[in-house]
């Protein structure tokens, strides 16, 4: 189908709800023409963080770009995946522009802006009042600690779902004993005054590092400074929980349903941020007997690197919510991920440490969380699955990928633009990359080129 926003063709577009329910006409549409148009290869392409269709739109167009002349001779179409998400408006996304924002609203107090507000109420529909009581506290901006637990208990409501419902099951990285996590600590009644100061002096610390060596000036930081960020992490939880849910029940069976009406198209998935957990939990939602998934491609996912280990090294009774899925993928699983990426190397690991029921907040070193088991994808690629294979950029481009298993290439090479608090963790639009997915999916590679199996 035609799309004059669109840089390649065939494209589609799947939009899914938060509770994964595609819309049938997108889904039938792709399922009737996808064969008429010839397609060999389609790759599907779920946005992470975003709360606009124009905006993931932009994005595949940008992305794909480079695709039609980097593999001249194969068969590819295109799908974006669309499902509700929220990006904060004033995070930076390189290629992209950015909303004004003035020196002053930069140093501002940590308020929402109209377009933050707007994104809050089309992601969390029902929940004005408690938004606009969220928006009053962060104006105000003081208060003692009895204000910030209030401040606490807004943001829990604004997040929380209905306990029967299918998305309170979707939220884990790992099963203790089979059993999921619950909500996150970070949320927990009596530690917001906590949990904002250290978030506060996390955002300090990456607005301006300290060299190797010094001795920072120790300061008590303003909790208050710290609470729009514990907003964030709290909207990013419930992105979370939406993005496993969309990928298990949404767009795995509409695989499932594509391979029926076309089991000659290869499929390969791509996902950026969350868009990484949700092509990831696609896996888990595949029909038994499916085989047409080619390769999965993650773009600075976050979700935990542990989420495809049969146990974690320090806890061995505990295991990857998606250990051995990478099993369905009848190719390579290839994790991209850069130590640039910021909101994925302090901010992640900072959330997802206050989300452990056994975790003392103080005393966190925010320079060593990359090594730890709070670790995230995008940040270090997958962990503790034996057999994965790391690669710089350039020998993932230069050689052909293993035909199998998981495959972690360092693409800081590439992606290294971006501003604090989220870092690279957007810059994602680069012909490299482009080439990793035609490279995992052996699109336009001869057969005589494939590797063997690792």
């Amino acid at each position: 189908m035609a799309n004059p926003a669109m840089s390649v063709s065939p494209y589609w577009e799947l939009t899914f709800d938060a509770d994964g329910d595609v819309d049938q006409g997108e889904r039938d549409r792709l399922l009737s023409e996808v064969r008429q148009r010839g397609v060999g290869d389609l790759i599907v392409f779920s946005h992470g963080w975003n709360n606009q269709r124009a905006g993931a739109t932009r994005l595949y167009s940008s992305f794909f770009a480079p695709i039609p002349k980097l593999a001249p001779k194969a068969r590819i179409g295109y799908v974006g995946v669309i499902w509700p998400s929220m990006a904060f408006p004033d995070q930076s996304i390189p290629n992209f522009p950015r909303s004004a924002m003035t020196a002053n609203e930069q140093t501002a107090p940590p308020a929402l802006d109209d377009d933050t507000r707007r994104a809050l109420l089309d992601t969390f529909p029902g929940k004005a009042p408690v938004i606009d009581r969220i928006s009053r506290m962060l104006d105000q901006h003081t208060g003692t600690d009895a204000e910030l637990e209030e401040f606490g208990r807004l943001v829990r409501t604004l997040v929380e779902v209905v306990p029967s419902g299918p998305q309170a099951a979707f939220a884990a990285d790992t099963l203790a004993a089979g059993v999921p996590q619950c909500e996150p600590r970070m949320l927990a009644a009596g530690r917001t005054a906590e949990v904002c100061g250290q978030f506060a002096e996390a955002l300090a610390q990456l607005a301006a590092p300290q060299p190797l060596g010094a001795v920072a000036e120790f300061s008590l930081p303003d909790p208050w400074k710290g609470a729009r960020e514990l907003l964030r992490q709290a909207a990013y939880f419930a992105m979370k929980r939406r993005a496993g849910i969309v990928g298990e029940r949404g767009l795995g069976p509409v695989v499932g349903q594509l391979t029926a009406v076309a089991p000659e198209v290869r499929v390969h998935l791509v996902g950026h941020s969350f868009g990484g957990r949700l092509v990831s939990f696609a896996l888990r939602g595949l029909p038994e007997g499916v085989h047409s998934v080619k390769s999965v491609t993650l773009l600075q996912g976050a979700f935990s690197h542990y989420a495809f280990a049969a146990r974690l090294p320090d806890d061995p009774r505990t295991e990857g919510v998606l250990q051995g899925r990478q099993n369905r993928v009848d190719g390579p699983l290839v994790c991209c991920y850069s130590h640039c990426d910021s909101a994925l190397g302090t901010i992640y690991p900072l959330a997802s440490r206050m989300s452990d029921d056994d975790c003392s907040f103080a005393g966190l070193d925010i320079g060593r969380a990359l090594g730890d088991k709070w670790g995230a994808m995008g940040h270090d690629g997958v962990q503790a699955v034996p057999g994965t294979r790391s690669l710089t950029l350039a020998e993932a481009l230069n050689s052909p990928l293993p035909a199998s298993g998981c495959v972690n290439v360092d693409a800081c090479a590439v992606v290294c633009h971006g501003d604090p608090p989220t870092g690279a963790h957007s810059d994602i639009v680069h012909p490299e990359l482009a080439r990793v997915v035609l490279a995992a999916g052996r699109i336009n590679r001869p057969a005589t080129a494939q590797a063997s199996p690792v």
